[in-house]
């Protein structure tokens, strides 16, 4: 059941309501709601007009109805990703947008007068970018970008599982903040490594019918996914995948590309790389997290973590076991 359908007696908070904002590190606007209402704040960094990352947490007191009112008046596309929790968006319109954790969301929409529904005691941590119109069109052309905005109403273009790529670039920028470093090109880069992935997704159903693949096909290529996920420790290879989902090696290729812009190799190595985040995170020793993403050697895993996020595992501080 929904947050939407789960949320009956609720406080609710207009948009004129009374907002703590404040200035936070690398130019991060904070706003946030009155403590009494819980730990409810948002925060935004601008690279300009056209692209914006935001980061919301909420854990309210009381089920909360936070009324919203598009500040821009302008096409945007909104990505959000879901870190943590569930939460729930009703337009004004009649739209319903459902936000869960683990899962990227992506809506389109001119005027956005609604509600967002955030339950008492759970946490919701969400992260979004938001794109205008002119930036679409310089990255993917106009046409297409009509066809992405539509009308200006609440429009729902995509909801699927977080890619692990997504989930690395998302804890990145994550990281930046809660430590307040000031790295704001890290920043950057981050953002339109999150937004070309999703963008090349959306534009996967308009390519040529030769490139398509059957309903079954790609019921294999998300199985191939989840054994790297579940099998990660192990020295995973591409025959091995062949033989566990039932394609030849050209089609779990190609099938990869087509369906989340990757390779077998990188795939895995996102895969890894991501879970080793969040287990030093927890307070894993970085043998133990190496071992369990499948690296034999301490010394060799440190040295990949140290090219993929560029600083090494011991300097991810989490609580030690």
């Amino acid at each position: 059941m929904s947050v939407l359908k789960r949320i009956s007696q609720s406080y609710r908070v207009a948009s004129t309501h009374s907002r703590l904002v404040s200035t936070q590190a690398c130019g991060w606007m904070r706003q946030q709601l009155p403590e009494e209402l819980g730990e409810c704040y948002s925060e935004r960094l601008s690279f300009d007009d056209d692209l914006m990352v935001v980061r919301s947490r909420y854990r309210p007191t009381r089920n909360l109805i936070e009324e919203t009112v598009n500040p821009h008046n302008r096409h945007m596309l909104v990505i959000t990703f879901g870190m943590q929790g569930d939460s729930g968006y009703k337009g004004a319109d009649g739209a319903a947008v459902s936000f869960k954790a683990g899962f990227t969301t992506i809506t389109s929409f001119q005027l956005s007068l609604g509600e967002r529904c955030y339950e008492a005691g759970a946490t919701v941590s969400q992260l979004r970018l938001l794109i205008g119109e002119s930036m679409l069109n310089k990255y993917i052309g106009e046409q297409r970008t009509r066809q992405l905005l539509g009308n200006g109403n609440v429009r729902q273009l995509a909801f699927q599982k977080t890619t692990a790529a997504s989930a690395s670039h998302a804890s990145a920028l994550t990281h930046y903040l809660n430590q307040g470093v000031i790295g704001r090109l890290e920043m950057h880069i981050h953002t339109l490594s999150l937004l070309s992935e999703q963008l090349n997704l959306l534009s996967a159903d308009t390519r040529p019918e030769s490139l398509q693949f059957s309903a079954n096909d790609i019921e294999k290529l998300d199985r191939a996914r989840d054994i790297m996920i579940e099998q990660m420790d192990q020295p995973l290879t591409v025959t091995y995948l062949c033989a566990a989902v039932g394609l030849n090696e050209f089609k779990l290729k190609e099938g990869l590309h087509y369906r989340f812009n990757s390779t077998p190799h990188r795939m895995l190595h996102e895969i890894r790389m991501s879970k080793a985040y969040t287990l030093l995170e927890s307070g894993c020793q970085v043998a133990q997290a190496a071992y369990q993403v499948g690296y034999k050697f301490p010394n060799n895993f440190s040295a990949a973590f140290t090219r993929f996020f560029g600083r090494p595992p011991k300097s991810v501080f989490g609580k030690r076991r």
